[in-house]
């Protein structure tokens, strides 16, 4: 698939591959490199980064997001090959439904797995080696082994493919440990890749202590991180909206738009920066600003439900039935069966009363 015009989006750092390289391939190839999962993102990257930051049940849920949104999750290496920048291994034949027949591995823990790039192909088709791999893991799994504890762990010893003239074990704790000739060794010691470039750790660090200030509500503190942040790399539009968040949680709308604007002029096509902004121009009566940046928005997404709910209540609060009617339609064409539907339905009805009876009179 060509990357031209695609969005990605990367969560976790990159451990085969510094984040900044990436970012100026994606660019020079002109498509698009971002954080985390947003809509309208076709790509979502997963940085082997994250089984070290993330706990099994916060990656299932990022796993639940990506694939309900139906974005198409990448490894590292499924990255990589994309961009052209590491070679696809030899050739194979086995679909992923083989490998799960062949195996007993659940097709989830498959899919999860080859995001870490647990087997020698990141996807379909795949090959004996990975079926080798696919019946290892799968006794680990029925041992007790999690698959994150078998991600965390494969790439201690060296390229995965090594691992398939290995015994594979698992004792109860997180580790897996591999059977030799002097016993049960783990497979620890360095690991395969390093990031190769100074301060990029760092500068994931910064990231990852901003998003777990935000997450506790603790809304100054984050954005002084996400300051920090866009201080080394200004160009991260993902930083700047999670910012603005922060400082409209804050109780600072007016710091909160600037940044809003700021992720828009970084990624004009970042449509929930433009929804939360035209939030903002709402709620400063400039009714105008705010008509305009939800029509971007739904220019830019035309499913996009809670912009043009909002915008429907927009024009029947400035007193534009005939408009407000057209977009709750608009809604209830999308979704028919929420609390949110029942409103705009009521809507409509109040609209269609009053446009009779200004007809009547």
């Amino acid at each position: 698939m060509a990357v031209a015009g695609q969005i990605f989006g990367i969560v976790g750092a990159l451990s085969a591959f510094p984040r900044r390289l990436a970012a100026r391939e994606v660019e020079r190839q002109h498509g698009h490199l971002r954080r985390g999962l947003t809509r309208r993102m076709s790509h979502l990257v997963f940085g082997r980064g994250l089984l070290t930051r993330a706990s099994e049940t916060e990656i299932d849920t990022l796993f639940d997001a990506g694939m309900s949104q139906g974005t198409r999750l990448l490894s590292e290496n499924g990255f990589l090959r994309l961009l052209g920048l590491m070679p696809s291994p030899e050739a194979s034949a086995l679909t992923e439904q083989s490998l799960i027949d062949q195996s007993g591995l659940s097709a989830r823990t498959l899919k999860l797995l080859s995001l870490f790039d647990a087997f020698e192909h990141d996807a379909e088709p795949y090959s004996f080696r990975d079926l080798i791999l696919a019946r290892k893991y799968a006794g680990l799994v029925s041992s007790g082994a999690s698959w994150s504890a078998i991600a965390r762990s494969v790439h201690r010893s060296g390229p995965v493919k090594s691992l398939t003239a290995l015994s594979l074990h698992h004792e109860g704790s997180d580790a897996i440990y591999a059977r030799r000739a002097e016993g049960l060794s783990e497979l620890d010691g360095q690991m395969l890749f390093e990031l190769g470039i100074p301060g990029e750790a760092e500068l994931e660090d910064i990231f990852l202590q901003a998003e777990a200030a935000e997450h506790e509500g603790q809304y100054a503190d984050a954005a002084a991180f996400y300051q920090r942040y866009l201080a080394i790399d200004p160009n991260d539009p993902v930083a700047a909206f999670n910012r603005a968040n922060c400082l409209k949680a804050a109780g600072l709308p007016l710091d909160a738009a600037q940044d809003y604007a700021r992720a828009i002029k970084l990624d004009p096509s970042f449509v929930e920066a433009w929804f939360n902004l035209a939030g903002l121009m709402s709620e400063d009566g400039r009714v105008d600003s705010a008509r305009r940046h939800l029509l971007k928005a739904i220019e830019l997404d035309s499913a996009y439900e809670d912009a043009i709910f909002n915008l429907a209540k927009l024009e029947f609060d400035a007193g534009n039935l005939g408009e407000a009617r057209r977009w709750w339609e608009r809604y209830l064409e999308l979704d028919g069966d929420s609390e949110w539907a029942r409103t705009a339905a009521r809507g409509i009805q109040f609209v269609d009363l009053q446009l009779a009876q200004r007809t009547a009179g």
